[in-house]
């Protein structure tokens, strides 16, 4: 009754507008169909395309609400039926109906109207949408345009011209020979979806990673995974370079991928199509918090454990699947990237605003990127992806003198070059002690870092494509007590203090090629050159180390039969030549692993299999087999499950990877097993994983569940043991067992428009057989909880709107080193506090182009007093700061400014 009441209030009131208005201005409200947020910004959308001045949808009432000038409602709801919603005088198009995301297909009535069949006439025949020879086709490439040309000319055709701004397909053909049936029939067969038959499950699944089309996007819209140039003109081959190049652009298209949860890409997504599980991060995810590097690009997302600083030294480490960053494959445009050497700073360089995307995998990696991966991989992908030329500025300062400055360039050459120009600067100046222990909280420094990417693209005519990057960073940093001068040699002064200036360069190349005719068909080799440089001290221990590394990767993919059955092929080569310095010890030492690997792909229809093996003949640790099998099953495209396995492998740098107890009294021990690296045996370790994912509706809009186990037992491990003594760090390799297990539940959902909640928990079991027995291992908590909200005010016409971002992260109780052989005043207890650390946002969008903000971290002002043992006598035998479990500066404000020219 009340529902009547009110249709009939608003009915009344919009006839008396209309009666009062100007005769050139009409007011109507009509019956139109829809269920959800995403139907109301498509059918305002669409009305507003169509001419209507206001477009407001009510999803409770059903009823479109308009103020048209100069065109009439038929026009508008016409078009509004052919963008897929039924309407009191049109009805959407069958296949545009069934081509809406499933929370959007409401229910139709059985009957159609004069009108309805007069609308179903006017979508095929009527020359201002398309003529009569063009048909809609989806796509996204120029693999896609080949495919769907040479099918249709198969089919009878005898021209075929696909164009990809318009998703049409233009054919000419004589009647008595073929049909447009038949040849629409033979591309839905070949994979591409149209406006009068859908593609299999089965055959989409099969194309190639690029080729996967948006399956929602209406009819005679933009396809949102096209990007187009100024003016109209498409741009079907950007980032679309083959194997090696082509991992850019699938790794793009991942991004893109996932839960949508208005209708617009998420900022981070859990891609659905990828049989793993991986999470694509948008840049724009990173805008959400003080992302001033990769170390702090994960502070929104629940599935990565951010360490806090080393009290002296200033280190963040992540942590996955309740393991250590190093057992993580931490890749920068699919080549090894932050391994070796750089393991303890190699975090901070690589800026935030410099990352494009970033594609976060749990559980085992494709065999394809080599042997190291044991908890997953993180991808970073760079700026490189523009319409037109594009220069942003980034400045931020926090308000404990640490200041940056980003510069970025993105611009094409010609319709085949492009360029990426990028600068990073930071200093750190204030002398920042908030426990007034007399230790800087963070070091104080600075780093200048550059870097120059060129793209080259002809992947449509001569099937060529290329990447070319080059990177250079000087970072110096000081730490210690406060007055300490680096400039005087530690022995000359009193005061403690840490010096680290690393240097590092790298260049790198990845070329691919498409076969002609063959776009399933590719071949890609990658290579890199990294050297890295640096030169620090301790207090009175010094350590140096120099790396140079090779990589090499090439790759063959292709089919057997069909796309159903896709393969890849290829082989690797890395060196790694070591030279260190600690103490008085030169170790030295040089790993040559050349390798050979095959993957598999079978496709089903509601099932991928992805089985992988590598062999690599490493010189040092013998030849290791590499085997990895993931497989996704959708029960529903709202419900899927996935299930993984595999094997990895890895040397340890002990020396590099353990700097965060540098700063200590505790002497380094490694007991030798025998080993050819540093005296150890190398680390393996298998890793299992399962997980759901279900979508669903929740307050009429679209929510997500997921919920993963994974468990990691070593085979072979080198343990770094704190218990033993705490003056002593001693390694050596495990005896027994050692695992971890890894639950995590996340709950994605939007209560109201435009309010993104994310609840995440984490339940970590991980311990290992130390000489000691059984035990914990430290700085992991069993218990986490992570809350994130996210809200952004409606854009106004200049694009300004305001945006609020807040993170939660609750942290239970961790076990502690033993330390009880110290005196009483210098032991910690067995185990810490749980505490939780509250991070927060304000930005402002004045419009497209100039973007301020400002935030703060840890406001809620929990640090770790005993963040030092024995501070007040650095040079003692107690003297410890490697003992960080919790954050060891109070609450820290910044603010920032982006401006994009």
């Amino acid at each position: 009754m009340k529902l009547y009441i009110s249709r009939l209030l608003l009915g009344t009131l919009f006839l008396f507008t209309q009666f009062v208005s100007a005769q050139t201005l009409s007011k109507n409200q009509f019956k139109v169909k829809g269920n959800c947020e995403m139907c109301k910004t498509r059918i305002e959308s669409a009305a507003k395309k169509a001419g209507a001045k206001t477009a407001v949808y009510s999803i409770d009432l059903q009823t479109l609400t308009i103020e048209t000038d100069n065109v009439s409602p038929d026009d508008v709801l016409k078009k509004v039926a052919e963008a897929g919603h039924d309407n009191e005088k049109f009805k959407a198009p069958n296949a545009t109906y069934e081509g809406l995301p499933g929370c959007c297909h409401y229910v139709r009535d059985e009957q159609t109207s004069q009108a309805d069949a007069h609308h179903e006439h006017h979508v095929s025949t009527n020359t201002s949408v398309k003529k009569d020879n063009e048909f809609y086709v989806r796509g996204n490439c120029a693999s896609c345009k080949a495919r769907i040309e040479s099918t249709a000319k198969k089919a009878g055709a005898d021209l075929a011209e696909w164009d990809a701004e318009k998703q049409t397909v233009t054919l000419n053909f004589d009647p008595s020979k073929t049909s447009s049936d038949k040849i629409l029939k033979a591309i839905a067969d070949a994979g591409h979806d149209n406006e009068k038959y859908k593609a299999s499950d089965a055959v989409y699944n099969g194309l190639p990673s690029c080729c996967l089309y948006d399956r929602e996007f209406t009819f005679g819209e933009p396809n949102p995974k096209v990007h187009y140039e100024e003016g109209g003109k498409h741009d079907d081959h950007t980032n679309h370079e083959a194997t090696a190049a082509k991992e850019d652009h699938s790794q793009h298209e991942k991004s893109i991928d996932g839960v949508v949860v208005t209708g617009s890409k998420a900022t981070t997504a859990l891609s659905k199509k990828e049989t793993g599980l991986v999470f694509n991060i948008d840049k724009k995810e990173l805008l959400k918090a003080a992302c001033c590097n990769l170390s702090e690009s994960f502070e929104t997302n629940a599935t990565v454990d951010v360490s806090f600083s080393n009290a002296v030294t200033g280190t963040k480490q992540l942590k996955m699947l309740g393991l250590d960053q190093k057992y993580t494959s931490l890749t920068k445009e699919q080549l090894p990237e932050i391994r070796g050497l750089a393991s303890a700073y190699g975090l901070n360089f690589i800026p935030g605003r410099w990352i494009e995307s970033i594609q976060l995998t749990k559980g085992g990696s494709t065999v394809t990127n080599g042997y190291e991966s044991i908890t997953g991989q993180i991808n970073t992908e760079l700026l490189k992806n523009a319409k037109t030329p594009e220069t942003s500025l980034n400045l931020f300062s926090d308000f404990n003198g640490r200041a940056e400055i980003n510069i970025t360039n993105v611009s094409p050459i010609n319709d085949k070059w492009s360029q990426t120009f990028l600068l990073h600067g930071n200093g750190t100046f204030g002398n920042t002690d908030m426990n007034k222990d007399g230790f800087l909280d963070r070091p104080k420094g600075s780093q200048i870092n550059a870097a120059y990417l060129l793209n080259y693209n002809d992947l449509e005519k001569s099937g060529f494509g290329s990447h070319f990057g080059i990177n250079f960073i000087r970072d110096e940093r000081t730490a210690g007590q406060i007055g300490f001068d680096k400039k005087l040699p530690q022995d000359k002064q009193s005061l403690y203090g840490v010096g680290i200036d690393i240097s590092r360069f790298q260049v790198w190349n990845k070329t691919g090629y498409v076969f002609k005719g063959k776009p399933y068909q590719s071949i890609g080799w990658m290579n890199q050159y990294v050297y890295h440089q640096q030169d620090s001290f301790f207090g009175l221990r010094n350590y140096n180390g120099q790396q140079q590394t090779y990589y090499s990767n090439l790759i063959f993919e292709s089919i057997i039969g069909n796309t159903n059955n896709k393969y890849k092929a290829g082989a690797s080569f890395l060196y790694d030549g070591y030279k260190e310095t600690y103490l008085t010890d030169d170790i030295r030492r040089n790993e040559i692993v050349p390798g050979i690997f095959a993957e598999y792909t079978l496709t089903g229809l509601k099932y991928t299999l992805v089985a992988g093996t590598r062999v690599d003949f490493h010189n040092l640790a013998g030849t290791q087999f590499t085997p990895r099998l993931n497989f996704k099953y959708d029960f529903t495209p709202q419900t899927i499950l996935r299930l993984s396995a595999g094997r990895g492998f890895r040397t340890a740098n002990v020396f590099a990877e353990s700097q965060q107890y540098f700063a200590s009294n505790r002497a380094i021990n490694i007991l030798p097993n025998g080993g050819n690296i540093y005296g150890l045996k190398p680390e393996i370790a298998w890793n299992y994983g399962a997980s759901l994912q279900q979508e669903f509706k929740l307050f009429g809009r679209k929510s997500s569940i997921i919920a993963d186990f994974f468990r990691t037992d070593f085979q072979d491990q080198v343990l770094v043991d704190l218990d033993k003594s705490p003056h002593q760090i001693t390694f050596y390799n495990l005896d027994g067992k050692s695992f971890a297990n890894s639950f995590q539940t996340q709950w994605d959902f939007m209560p109201v428009k435009n309010l993104e909640v994310r609840l995440a928990y984490k339940y970590y079991d991980v311990q290992a057989d130390y000489i000691g027995g059984r035990r914990e291992v430290p700085f992991m908590a069993k218990h986490r909880g992570f809350v994130n909200l996210a809200y952004s005010t409606n854009k106004s016409d200049k694009g300004a709107f305001w945006s609020f971002d807040t993170t939660l992260n609750w942290v239970g109780k961790q076990r502690l080193p033993d330390t009880s052989s110290n005196p009483a005043e210098f032991q910690l207890p067995t185990y810490s506090e749980s505490y939780a650390v509250l991070n927060a946002q304000i930005s402002r969008n004045f419009n497209k182009k100039i973007r301020a903000y400002v935030g703060g971290e840890n406001l809620t002002s929990y640090y770790q007093k005993n963040a030092i043992v024995d501070f007040k006598n650095p040079f003692g035998n107690y003297f410890d700061g490697g003992m960080v479990y919790a954050p060891i500066m109070k609450a820290n404000f910044y603010v920032g400014l982006d401006v994009t020219f």
